[in-house]
């Protein structure tokens, strides 16, 4: 009998033992694949939602509450002037090659992203820096060209992570970077996994593994939450499904906020949409409602400028573009615009396939035919992002407080106008929040009424998990899928 309880209890151990390790692993889905896994040089969401705080971390971090939080840099100092910033390393921390992170590396990545030569997609966020010093092994000073209080922020994206010089070559494929979990493996057009690195300098983390599995379509990905084959889905494309799964025990529904303005983004240089007049029209040809309801099914925030709403300097502007038809017919035929046929490019998440076909009906009511392209993710940052080669395309912006993207003139919907790039440099030098606060809403304001685009809704972060599932972001400051305090629970 005893030999027998012996067995027994030995048995159940090995059982218990079995259970708890499978509930240190995590697979997570994701709408879009990645095409490299280098934030330092592509500007995809997708790479973000891999990597940032898991496999590479900066100077400074945003908190899943916005906050710019310590990361590498353990503190740092600013002078009165408001130009130099001291950053004070922490010490012990490597590379996931072993190569030890320090001054040198910082210098290094700062001063390759400011580079003439930099293919940084947000090298705006480095455009102040004047100089980057080596003080010692945990020490680096960085002086700014005119005071910024907004530098510590800057530092927070994940374009501004630490790279190394070993090993930047291949980080597109295969990222080497300090954060708790290191890059395991990508199988091409199904899943990248990542392991926990038990070298980590910080606080070890409580997931041993995850995968991010690749579902684009929003049916196969309702399937998968269904069927198990994934544990969360933090983006979640298939928002219709959403009040099915929150009456399933086995999962919970997390909704929230995003950083992503979502609008239709017009070709400024391209005529006639270099015609303030055509703009206008195209922005009151639009039922904002219409697309949140038929596109995301009710999940969006109707928004008038480029500004998240949950912002405490937005200002609502929703009434500059509010849907008018008439208006916009009777705008086309003052700028001497008939027979307009616009090229529309579409790129693969859920409220732009679904909101393209929505807003090519609405402009077809006023006379505005489209020419719809369904394009892949790559070939929309080659064609649109880079090449500028569109008239309209539907994309969300979901990079953090990134008003100052119209301040560059060969940004891909080629605004720039001057008195906003002046009101640009006026708000970096702008350190007194109602300073910076009035000068924000000016910003809105000159955006909204120039028309550059059309704004549509701030995207909702929708997410489903399994209920058992803890630490996942609700709302999105930057994009990113922290897994840093994700756990399971009993």
């Amino acid at each position: 009998m005893l030999d027998r309880l012996t067995t027994t209890a030995a048995a159940l151990a090995l059982m218990t033992g079995a259970a708890l390790a499978a509930q240190d692993t995590i697979t997570l889905g994701m709408v879009l694949e990645p095409p490299n896994l280098d934030p330092t040089g592509g500007a995809a969401a997708a790479i973000d939602e891999v990597v940032y705080a898991n496999i590479f971390e900066g100077l400074t971090r945003f908190g899943p509450d916005g906050s710019v939080r310590p990361a590498l840099a353990e503190s740092w100092d600013v002078d009165a002037e408001g130009k130099v910033y001291t950053f004070h390393l922490h010490a012990g921390v490597t590379f996931h090659d072993g190569t030890t992170m320090d001054a040198e590396d910082v210098k290094f990545s700062l001063d390759r992203a400011r580079a003439e030569d930099s293919t940084n997609a947000q090298k705006a966020l480095f455009a102040g820096i004047a100089d980057v010093t080596v003080v010692d092994p945990l020490t680096v000073q960085v002086t700014l060209s005119d005071p910024n209080g907004n530098f510590p922020y800057n530092m927070a994206w994940s374009d501004a992570v630490i790279v190394a010089p070993e090993s930047i070559a291949t980080d597109a494929t295969n990222p080497i970077g300090t954060g708790p979990f290191k890059f395991s493996g990508w199988v091409q057009g199904d899943r990248i996994e990542i392991v926990r690195n038990d070298a980590y300098w910080g606080e070890p983390v409580a997931l041993s593994k995850a995968t991010f599995r690749f579902i684009s379509d929003p049916t196969a990905a309702f399937a998968a939450m269904m069927a198990g084959d994934v544990d969360a889905f933090p983006n979640f494309p298939a928002p219709e499904t959403l009040p099915q799964l929150a009456a399933d025990p086995r999962f919970k529904v997390i909704v929230g906020s995003t950083e992503g303005e979502t609008i239709l983004a017009m070709n400024n240089k391209e005529p006639p949409l270099d015609n303030v007049k055509v703009r206008e029209a195209i922005a009151h040809a639009i039922n904002r409602q219409d697309i949140i309801d038929g596109a995301m099914f009710g999940y969006g925030t109707p928004i008038g400028t480029h500004f998240a709403p949950h912002n405490p300097d937005y200002e609502d502007l929703t009434a500059l573009s509010a849907y008018a038809p008439e208006k916009s017919k009777a705008l086309l035929a003052e700028a001497g615009v008939s027979d307009l046929k616009l090229r529309l490019a579409l790129p693969p998440p859920t409220y732009a396939r679904r909101g393209g076909e929505i807003i090519a009906a609405q402009l077809a009511a006023v006379g505005i035919q489209t020419e719809i392209t369904n394009v892949e993710w790559a070939q929309w940052l080659e064609q649109v992002f880079k090449g500028k080669d569109f008239d309209l395309t539907i994309v969300s912006h979901t990079e953090p407080m990134d008003i100052n993207i119209y301040a560059r003139p060969d940004y891909y919907f080629q605004y720039g106008k001057p008195e906003f790039v002046a009101l640009m440099d006026k708000l970096n030098l702008t350190t007194d929040p109602e300073g910076r606060s009035a000068l924000l809403k000016e910003a809105q304001e000159m955006i909204a009424k120039d028309y550059v685009n059309a704004y549509l809704f701030q995207l909702a972060k929708t997410g489903v998990a399994n209920a058992k599932i803890e630490g996942l972001w609700e709302n999105s400051p930057t994009q990113a899928n922290d897994l840093t305090a994700v756990h399971w629970v009993d």
